[in-house]
């Protein structure tokens, strides 16, 4: 279709004019409209005020002039007809709506359409004109080239004449197309694509020339945007953003590039402030920073001029962007601007890339410190772009933890320099760099985060500075005893975070004696918040690596403390993001202290790296509660709960697997603790949520119970069943099957009793036939266990034994039929009868086909008897029972 990328890049030129051209028109075309209303108003007012006559409509007077009127008494009020308005002025007659009618599609066709589409057949008759030229073979390429730039030139002028005359004319002009801009349009591009076509197409242009000539362009068609509107200024950024990548060489010179960028981007920053444009600023500012990703593939030899072009970008950013800073626009006083903010934030983000990507070289550190520095500065001075130093906190944060992270363990890195025969990486940065440079933002921060409290009539700026400070402060601390101290023991890093906690602690009593300003309650906790961080980590510094999982979850404890005594809502989430960070760690190594877990039962790294946590969330929900219940308290409860079940289960499977908690099959003892343990915490939880009425606790215990059921069916009754699977249950009584079946089975008929009168009836229900289950597995296995030994799958089953069977479930029956007439429980009354109908099916299907003698008869005479002896005592006592109270109060006759 192309016959050369001339012809593609022309099209391509050309409809995006058009585009832009007609984005150029639509907004000349609303502000024109506008003019018309203010001189038709204009007009208006020089009309003669309207006849009284023709005012029907009466209008209450002032509230002045009605006092009068109301003064003599009257016995009636004046009709609303007698009110007759006062005359009013000529210039107080408001002008009539000038109706606004909808161009007609003629209007549309020949005032807009026709110059639209006119425009883009201009360009395009200059590619046809080029290309016929080439067919017929009617010119060569110099004079292609020549006529292609006459060409340019003659649009651009005659763009430039008719914008003047315009100017010059007094006519009204109409809602039409703009045809100055367009032709200007056309004009540039048809620059752009002569220009190109000569160094790409025909040689004709060197690099360098070539290079010079587009940027030119570009910069004109940026110059032609202050006369003809912000779509000229579209094309020409984009097109001077786009020249370096359509003139291409083997041997890049990058300082020429970034030259050129920065002139490129002061036009365009330029530009945008002259004009308040925005959106000019903000695409300019994504281009700057697209183009630092070529410092991405090169060495650490190259860094200079990427760091050159980043600095020069964030200089004039800060020159003409941010807002109430030298010379950007005016800024709010105490608004946080977005643009002011993310230029300078995206600027470090691409110093920070030119970093990381050089391998943490000397000279991407010198620049990405002065950035830092920098942007302090600047949002010193001018409150709009403070947002940006909460991105520089973050940036240092990146910077200093990848550091501590690529380091080698066996890497001596202090300041004097490593030990003889280890020497330093020669791709990494320099030690001593990053610790002086460390200091200096540490202190940079730390003192800027405490002086900029007081000093604004918002609350957000203080609030990021206070933030930025402390944040900075802990990372760098963090960052450096990973590098440093390989996350060892360290006793001079634990000092470290001592002293940073009293320097905390000490702001936070400076700002709790100062009187109440805007922020200072937020900073004040910010700061308090930061001391038990440094505690913490003081805490973990100087102990194994277990404990920061504990000093993390005393953190959140303290946090939640705080923010009981001083009502932040940012305090409560930190806390539970502090819970969540926690829960994190430990699904990462859910031994905590990795292969130092210990094999002593219970008294373990297991107690100290769960059950700390268990009670600092604990604690925290507590002080939280105090304040009310929302999302960050849910999570601190979830967590406290969480850490509860996870110590008594991995405590258990410690214990029974000989300290081994990643065993992947589980036996009877560890299934039948943890069901008791479950059953246990659900008894709790359920008590709990009457007194707290919290969503978690009432989640949480049925979430327990459910799992208790389901490790009851299938673990305890398929899983690990002694009658199906070959094991040791021990002695008589006091062996497995007390602790697996009798135990859980008391603890269900109490969680039974206890959720009988807050939860619905089938719920209740349903966890007293677990128990019931349990209890008569119970008796079932300890008669197995006493005619079979301690395994139960040896032998068969004899006479004597089934009729004890039957023998132990009535007595079953009976014995929780006498607890429930002494107590007056249905609940234990219905669960007898199940158990005596359990026992009578017993007798007819098993009993009578397998029973033979003497076993029969008795099995059937006790069955009887007991039956009998239910029957009479319904009829006696629970009878007697019900109907005493409805005969003591009958009426007298």
């Amino acid at each position: 279709m192309f016959d050369s990328p001339l012809d593609f890049l022309s099209i391509a030129i050309a409809i995006v004019a058009f585009f832009v051209a007609r984005k150029a028109m639509t907004e000349t075309t609303l502000l024109r409209r506008r003019i018309d209303v203010f001189e038709a108003g204009a007009q208006a007012k020089l009309m003669p005020p309207l006849p009284a006559a023709l005012d029907l409509e009466p209008t209450l007077a002032p509230s002045g002039a009605k006092a009068e009127s109301n003064a003599p008494a009257s016995a009636e009020a004046p009709s609303a007809t007698h009110l007759t308005p006062p005359p009013l002025p000529p210039e107080a007659v408001l002008p009539p709506a000038v109706p606004q009618t909808a161009p007609s599609l003629e209007e549309r066709l020949g005032t807009r359409w026709v110059v639209w589409v006119g425009g883009l057949t201009l360009a395009l008759g200059g590619f046809f004109m080029v290309r016929y030229s080439i067919e017929q073979g009617l010119l060569g390429p110099g004079v292609r080239t020549m006529l292609g730039g006459l060409f340019a030139l003659a649009l651009l002028a005659s763009g430039e004449w008719m914008r003047r005359r315009e100017t010059v004319s007094a006519i009204t002009p109409l809602p039409t197309a703009n045809i100055p801009a367009i032709l200007t349009a056309a004009g540039t591009a048809v620059a752009f694509a002569t220009v190109y076509a000569a160094y790409a197409l025909y040689g004709f242009l060197v690099p360098g020339t070539a290079f010079v000539l587009l940027g030119l362009v570009a910069l004109g068609t940026l110059a032609a945007a202050l006369l003809h509107g912000p779509a000229l200024a579209g094309l020409g950024i984009a097109g001077a953003f786009v020249t370096p990548v359509l003139v291409s060489s083997d041997q890049p010179d990058y300082w020429a590039l970034y030259i050129y960028l920065a002139i490129v981007t002061a036009a365009a920053f330029a530009l945008a402030r002259a004009r308040l444009w925005r959106w000019l600023a903000v695409t300019t500012i994504v281009f700057a920073v697209l183009w630092a990703l070529p410092c991405l593939d090169c060495g650490p030899s190259m860094v200079g001029p990427h760091i050159f072009h980043v600095i020069a970008g964030f200089v004039l950013a800060a020159l003409l962007v941010v807002c109430g800073f030298m010379f950007g626009p005016p800024g709010d006083a105490g608004k946080i601007e977005p643009v002011s903010s993310g230029s300078l934030a995206a600027y470090l983000l691409a110093a920070t890339a030119i970093v990381l990507a050089s391998i943490h070289a000397d000279t991407a550190m010198i620049g990405f410190g002065l950035l830092i520095a920098g942007t302090v500065f600047v949002a010193w001075r001018a409150e709009a772009a403070t947002g940006a130093v909460a991105a520089a906190a973050a940036f240092v944060a990146i910077v200093f933890l990848e550091w501590a992270v690529r380091a080698n363990p066996d890497m001596l890195v202090l300041p004097g320099g490593p030990l003889p025969g280890i020497a330093p990486s020669i791709t990494d940065g320099s030690v001593s760099l990053h610790l002086i440079s460390a200091a200096i933002f540490a202190g940079g921060f730390g003192a800027a985060g405490f002086l900029a409290q007081g000093r604004s009539i918002s609350a957000a700026v203080p609030v990021v500075w206070a933030a930025a400070g402390v944040f900075t402060l802990l990372a760098l601390l963090i960052s450096l005893y990973a590098r440093i101290a390989h996350l060892d023991r360290s006793v001079p890093f634990a000092i470290m975070a001592v002293i940073l906690a009293a320097i905390f602690g000490a702001a936070t009593e400076a700002l709790t004696r100062r009187a109440s300003r805007p922020g200072g309650a937020i900073a004040a906790a910010l700061f308090a918040t930061g001391t038990l961080a440094a505690l913490a980590l003081a805490f973990t510094f100087s102990l194994e690596k277990g404990w920061l999982t504990i000093a993390l979850a005393l953190m959140s404890m303290g946090t939640a403390w705080i923010s009981m005594q001083r009502p932040i809502p940012f305090l409560r989430w930190l806390a539970a993001i502090l819970a969540a960070i926690v829960i994190a760690r430990v699904g990462y190594d859910p031994r905590i202290a990795g292969d130092a877990v210990g094999t002593t039962p219970v008294i373990n790294w297991l107690l100290w790296g769960y059950g700390i946590p268990a009670v600092s969330f604990w604690a925290g929900s507590y002080f939280m509660r105090r304040r009310g219940d929302d999302a960050p308290l849910r999570m601190v409860e979830a967590a406290a709960i969480l850490f509860t079940v996870m110590l008594a289960f991995l405590e258990i499977r410690h214990a029974v697997n000989g300290g081994d908690i990643h065993r992947i099959s589980a036996d009877l003892a560890e299934i039948g603790l943890q069901i008791s343990v479950a059953l246990a915490l659900a008894i709790g939880l359920e008590r709990l949520r009457l007194r707290s009425g919290s969503i978690v606790h009432n989640v949480g215990a049925v979430l327990l119970t459910v799992f208790a059921g389901l490790a009851i069916l299938f673990g305890l009754f398929f899983i690990a069943n002694p009658m199906l699977r070959h094991m040791d249950v021990g002695d008589s009584f006091i062996n497995l099957l007390l602790l697996c079946y009798a135990i859980p089975a008391v603890l269900a008929w109490l969680l039974s009793y206890i959720v009988a009168a807050h939860r619905r009836a089938a719920y209740a229900n349903t966890i007293t036939a677990g128990a019931l289950m349990l209890a008569l597995a119970y008796i079932s296995l300890e008669i197995r266990r006493l005619y079979h030994g301690p395994i139960l799958t040896h032998g068969g089953t004899t006479d004597a034994e089934q009729y004890t069977y039957s023998i132990a479930w009535l007595l079953l029956g009976v014995a929780l039929l006498g607890i429930g007439v002494l107590v007056n429980s249905q609940r234990a009354r219905l669960a007898s009868a199940v158990v005596i109908a359990l026992t009578i099916l017993k007798a007819f299907v098993v009993d009578m086909s397998t029973l033979t003698g003497i076993y029969r008869s008795l099995s059937f005479i006790c069955l009887g008897l007991v039956l009998v002896a239910i029957g009479w005592l319904y009829q006696r006592i629970l009878f007697r029972r019900n109907s005493l109270p409805r005969e003591s109060f009958a009426p007298p006759p």
